[in-house]
């Protein structure tokens, strides 16, 4: 097996999480249900919330993609009508996919009003606007066979207040993203 068919990823919750389970959580996420992860263990402290009295886990993982079907996205519009037909609740458009990879959508992870998907703009203008910014990587698994070759390692507590520091570099981050959507929505509209 080649090192490459080897992904190293992360998943933030209130408990280590050795069995995941993916059929919990919504089935209208970006890119449909499963169990979501990041290759970065600091992004996905990022987007845990302080719950009083809960210990907080970065639990770490390897994923073999050896025999998986695996569908990639960037930020094109293909990317944006998968998500789009997921967020409305459609059947999945790539059922064959075991694990999809792709960024995640800014106006998940970032407050825009919900004026990508309102129908005031049209797909290109959406398409522009979600290439604003950063582009973080998830990988989704999406099948039991895909769950299967996902391994827990290991687990990392973080420690009291540094999910508080990691919500105020995203609160930073997000002021930033809104001034660039902001001036691009003035040169668009």
């Amino acid at each position: 097996m080649a090192e490459s068919d080897i992904l190293h990823l992360f998943h933030t919750g209130y408990a280590e999480i050795r069995e995941p389970d993916i059929h919990y959580g919504r089935k209208n996420a970006d890119f449909g249900q499963g169990f979501y992860l990041s290759d970065s263990d600091e992004f996905a402290g990022k987007w845990m919330r302080e719950r009083k009295d809960a210990v907080v886990h970065v639990n770490a993982y390897e994923l073999d993609l050896s025999g998986l079907q695996v569908l990639r996205f960037t930020r094109e519009k293909n990317w944006l009508e998968y998500i789009l037909r997921n967020r409305a609740g459609y059947a999945d458009a790539h059922p064959e996919a075991d694990v999809v990879i792709g960024p995640i959508a800014n106006d998940t992870i970032y407050d825009t009003l919900g004026i990508m998907t309102s129908g005031v703009l049209t797909r290109e203008q959406s398409l522009e606007l979600l290439r604003i910014g950063p582009a973080f990587v998830q990988t989704v698994v999406k099948t039991e066979k895909a769950a299967a070759q996902l391994k827990w390692r290991s687990a990392r507590t973080l420690a009291p207040g540094e999910v508080a520091r990691f919500r105020e570099r995203v609160q930073q981050e997000e002021a930033d993203y809104q001034a660039l959507l902001a001036e691009a929505l003035e040169d668009m509209l």
